[in-house]
């Protein structure tokens, strides 16, 4: 497949946004004079190498701290990007002083994102690429403050901001240099994984590889299943799981599936397999700290079945089992509280709005209707995209507690079924790990980068077969293993240690 070559994108991109393009590179304090469309540059100034201190709380503690201290010089360049008349769209682009790789990393955000994303940054920088962030439009995360009576400032968290920033970095980036990037890459999960697939989706010039972590693309049935989980524990609180008893529920998943895939070693390589049901762990007598009451186990066994409408289809997956140690995240003393706002906010317009009325198939159809028309991401045409040679990687833990894993593995499918097994083989892989949480974490092998392996399917044509993955507790590895294309998965070959990735292979089953 022939693939437009980046700088041609580059320049028609700009071009359509009112942007002359600057050849000759300029000094970092110059840029402050950089005239965009819509843009207004606030800060443009050089940094020493291990000078920044983020504002806020965003430079953390211990690894986050270091990783900030270790940062090369670079070029601060922040800006304010104002397409609608409610707009006020803060950006940072930071460009390094030396070794740059020529190309651009822009880095995704987290629930209702409203800060920019230093740590990503620094990580992207610190391998050398410039990169580029953005707040979406707002500041502060919870509670979504900025949704009522600012409709534009909707959109430009759904979509518009990522995609401005984009333009915005780009002809940043060739102004400071001489040319733009040779290669752009958009790295996100969670709402940084919606964002991924928004940009594949509808702006298909943008980037030449996205990498799409837990994406919560399915915005409305998403948030709609979160609300879901919490009202099946809290309508009748005799139904609530106590935390203590996660642990409990995930040893007896363990118990029952752990062995499926041929090794035992604490996570399911493949949770789909497990048919483990909670009314193993009923109480015999009267309730007590290692079993499940009825109404409890009727409320474990919601939360892996997840919604279904009237007629019993599926509008939305459960849970898988192996996630049951996160569960606080969905189902403990109060809703997350970026669903329910999302349906107090963006689906029905009501503040008062209770969590415990939620009728997942009435409800849902509203938020169809409203916010999944900004925020649902779920259009499986990515020709456009793949037309010009452009990649996607997905990535989901299997046992997220928080977004549904099977969603990401649907919406694979679905881009399968519209384009072909060829199309998205050369274009697209998704790959899933076992025993991760949300985006990180967990029991499984869940160090590893996929931005490695993006660049090289873009730049040098790999596709990536396997993706070598690690367990570091205590700051020390104490477990590798193949992440494998869906739907492959990691088969132990039957001799050698189980911790180390070289004894498996990918293969389906």
């Amino acid at each position: 497949m022939t693939r437009i070559p980046a700088i041609t994108t580059f320049l028609l991109t700009i071009g359509a946004f009112g942007i002359a393009p600057v050849f000759g590179a300029a000094t970092c304090e110059s840029l402050m004079g950089l005239k965009l469309k819509n843009t207004t540059i606030t800060a443009s100034e050089p940094v020493a190498a291990g000078a920044f201190t983020p504002p806020g709380p965003a430079g953390g503690k211990g690894k986050q701290a270091a990783a900030f201290q270790n940062l090369p010089a670079f070029c601060r360049v922040a800006a304010t990007l104002t397409p609608s008349s409610d707009s006020e769209i803060k950006i940072e682009v930071w460009l390094p002083e030396t070794g740059w790789n020529g190309n651009l990393q822009s880095v995704g955000n987290g629930a209702w994102a409203g800060t920019i994303s230093y740590p990503a940054m620094a990580t992207a920088l610190t391998a050398g690429y410039a990169t580029a962030s953005t707040d979406t439009g707002h500041t502060g995360g919870n509670p979504a403050t900025f949704v009522p009576g600012h409709p534009e400032k909707v959109i430009d968290f759904s979509y518009r901001a990522v995609h401005e920033m984009t333009v915005a970095a780009k002809a940043i980036i060739a102004a400071r240099y001489g040319n733009g990037p040779k290669y752009s890459y958009w790295n996100g999960c969670s709402t940084g994984g919606r964002q991924a697939l928004t940009e594949a989706q509808r702006y298909a010039a943008d980037y030449d590889g996205i990498i799409a972590g837990a994406a919560a693309i399915y915005t409305t049935h998403l948030q709609g299943a979160q609300v879901f989980s919490a009202a099946a524990v809290h309508k009748d609180e005799a139904s609530y799981i106590p935390p203590a008893k996660y642990a409990v529920l995930h040893s007896a998943v363990l118990e029952a599936c752990d062995e499926l895939d041929g090794v035992k070693d604490g996570v399911l390589e493949n949770p789909t397999k497990c048919r483990f049901d909670p009314q193993k762990l009923l109480c015999k007598d009267a309730d007590g700290p290692s079993c499940l009451t009825a109404p409890q186990a009727e409320a474990a066994r919601q939360i892996y079945a997840g919604p279904a409408n009237s007629r019993g289809k599926s509008l939305f997956p459960g849970l898988e089992r192996g996630s049951e140690t996160g569960w606080a995240t969905l189902s403990g003393p109060k809703p997350m509280a970026l669903a329910d706002e999302t349906y107090k906010f963006l689906v029905f317009q009501d503040a008062n709005w209770n969590y415990l009325t939620f009728n997942a198939e009435r409800d849902m159809a509203a938020g169809d209707k409203t916010a999944g028309a900004l925020m649902n991401s779920i259009d499986p045409n990515l020709n456009p995209l793949f037309s010009r040679g452009g990649k996607v990687l997905m990535y989901h833990g299997w046992a997220d507690p928080g977004i549904a894993p099977q969603n990401s593995v649907n919406y694979y499918n679905s881009v399968i079924e519209k384009l072909g097994k060829a199309a998205v083989s050369n274009s697209m892989r998704l790959f899933m790990v076992p025993g991760m949480g949300h985006c990180a974490g967990g029991d499984g092998t869940s160090t590893f980068s996929m931005i490695d392996a993006m660049s090289a399917w873009v730049e040098q044509g790999k596709a990536p077969d396997r993706i070598e993955a690690s367990r570091v507790r205590a700051g020390k590895t104490d477990r590798t293993r193949p992440l494998c294309p869906y739907p492959q998965v990691a088969v132990y070959n039957g001799s050698g240690s189980t911790d180390e990735s070289v004894n498996f292979s990918c293969k389906v089953q």
